[in-house]
């Protein structure tokens, strides 16, 4: 299994666990974080922004050039912003650790 830890924009931290393969984005939504994901993983839009801790950026893959283009677009991003939608797990990001900018709103809400 591999343990993530979301805060969310209020600042409560949610655990979750995830298996090997699976995807950022959707393990947010089953735990009620307000990613939205208007665009399922398309990245079309901007509305699975997440922060990712300083100490675990630079573990993940770069970000491509269209989502970096996106990311352009998304309210609060930061140096390590990146779309929940482009993180697939894998065992080397047990213990990942991202936030939910407080700019988030679902509309699925």
């Amino acid at each position: 299994m591999i343990r993530v830890s979301f805060t969310d924009p209020r600042g409560t931290v949610v655990e979750a666990e995830a298996e090997p393969g699976d995807n950022l984005l959707r393990l947010g939504q089953a735990k009620g974080l307000p990613l939205e994901g208007t665009c399922e993983g398309q990245m079309a839009c901007s509305t699975c922004h997440v922060i990712v801790a300083p100490e675990w950026f630079d573990r993940l893959p770069r970000a491509s050039e269209e989502e970096e283009d996106m990311l352009d677009l998304a309210a609060g991003a930061c140096r390590t912003s990146r779309l929940a939608c482009q993180i697939d797990l894998n065992v080397s990001l047990d213990g990942l650790a991202v936030t939910v900018p407080s700019e988030s709103y679902d509309m699925r809400r």
